[in-house]
C-alpha cells in the first residue's frame, strides 16, 4: 500500500483556483493524470505537481490558455451531459447512461435545487434536479423554474416522489412531530444549506406558520446533504433535522417522522429534448431496469417516473 496523497477533482479545482469542470476537461485531454475507483475520480499529489511544473514551463500565453476556466457558454458541451443534483438516483441514472452511450461523458454537479437551476440557466449544466415547494400555490418546482429560467422553455420530468420529514433519535425521545416543535426549549436543530430543496421547504413552512427562525436553536448550523443531517442527529450533535426518508434508512439509530410528500423532477431545456443524449436519458428513466434498481433501495415512489409533469 502507498501513503501517496490523492485529491478529488473538486479539491484540485480549489488548489488551482479554477472550475472543477476545467479539471475534468484537463483529465479528458490527458493534461492531468487521474485514475478511477468505482465511480470516483482521483488525482495523486505527484501527478498534480507534474502538471503544475509543466504549466510553469509554458510560455505566458500558453500558461494562460492551460489554466483559464472554461467559458460558461461551452462548459456544457454537446459531447457530454452535466447533471446537477445530489440524490443517489442520479448515480444509478448516470451508470445506466454510460452503459447505453459509452462514448459520452456523463458528469455530476452536486448542487442543490436553486444552484442547479441557475447552472441550467447559465449554460453550465444540461439538466438540473429540483424539489422546491411554493407555499403560495402549494405546488412543486414550476413556480421556481419560471422565475429562475425566464424566457426559457423547459420540460419537467419526474424522477420520483419522496417523503420529507424529521430525523430524530430512535424512539423520538424529545417528542418532535410538528414545525412548531422546532422552537421548543431544549430542541436543537440542524439545517441544510441555502438553496437546497429541504431548506426552501423549511423556510416556506416557517413563513406559513408564522414561526420566527430566530426562535429555532441551531437554525444557522448547516450541513450539505440529507445523509450528513441524519448523521448529525445520530451522533447527538442535534435533536432534529429535516430531510428525505431514504437517508433515514441508511443511518442507524434514526427514526423518521414523515411530514410532506415532495415531487423530485429533472429539468431540461425544451430544445434539447429531441437530441440523442436526452432521448437516452428519457429511455433510461422509463426502463424497467432503472425502475427496478431504484425500487430495490426503498424510500421512493416511482409511479410517475419518466413522465413529463409540466412544460414552461
Amino acid at each position: 500500500m502507498t501513503d501517496t496523497i490523492s485529491y478529488t477533482p473538486e479539491e484540485v479545482a480549489n488548489i488551482l483556483k479554477i472550475s472543477r469542470f476545467t479539471v475534468y476537461e484537463m483529465i479528458k485531454r490527458g493534461d492531468l493524470t487521474a485514475y478511477r475507483i468505482g465511480r470516483k475520480v482521483r488525482v495523486e499529489a505527484p501527478d498534480l505537481d507534474v502538471y503544475i511544473k509543466k504549466s510553469k514551463s509554458l510560455s505566458p500565453a500558453a500558461q494562460t490558455q492551460a489554466a483559464r476556466p472554461l467559458d460558461p457558454a461551452v462548459q456544457a458541451q454537446p459531447e457530454g451531459l452535466i447533471i446537477c443534483g445530489q440524490d443517489v438516483i442520479l448515480d444509478i441514472l448516470t451508470r445506466h447512461l454510460e452503459r447505453m452511450m459509452p462514448h459520452v461523458r456523463f458528469l455530476r454537479n452536486y448542487a442543490g435545487s436553486i444552484d442547479g437551476l441557475m447552472a441550467l440557466y447559465r449554460g453550465t449544466a444540461n439538466a438540473a434536479t429540483t424539489h422546491l415547494w411554493d407555499s403560495d400555490s402549494d405546488t412543486y418546482n414550476v413556480p421556481y423554474v419560471r422565475r429562475l429560467l425566464p424566457g426559457h422553455r423547459t420540460l419537467l420530468i419526474n424522477l420520483a416522489y419522496r417523503m420529507e420529514g424529521f430525523y430524530v433519535l430512535k424512539g423520538n425521545p424529545k417528542g418532535v412531530g410538528s414545525w412548531q416543535d422546532l422552537t421548543r426549549h431544549g430542541i436543537r436543530f440542524i439545517n441544510r444549506e441555502r438553496g437546497s430543496g429541504a431548506r426552501v421547504l423549511l423556510d416556506e413552512q416557517l413563513r406559513s406558520h408564522g414561526i420566527d427562525q430566530r426562535d429555532i436553536v441551531g437554525y444557522s448550523q448547516e450541513e450539505t446533504s440529507h445523509l450528513a443531517v441524519a448523521s448529525s442527529v445520530a451522533r447527538g450533535d442535534a435533536d432534529v433535522g429535516l430531510g428525505i426518508e431514504k437517508a433515514a434508512l441508511q443511518v442507524k439509530e434514526i427514526d423518521f417522522i414523515p411530514l410532506q410528500k415532495e415531487r423530485y423532477d429533472l429539468v431540461i431545456r425544451r430544445e434539447d429534448a429531441d437530441k440523442p443524449h436526452f432521448q437516452a436519458l428519457l429511455a433510461v428513466l422509463r426502463s424497467p431496469a432503472f425502475r427496478n434498481e431504484v425500487a430495490g433501495m426503498g424510500g421512493y415512489d416511482l409511479s410517475h417516473t419518466g413522465e413529463i409533469m409540466a412544460e414552461t
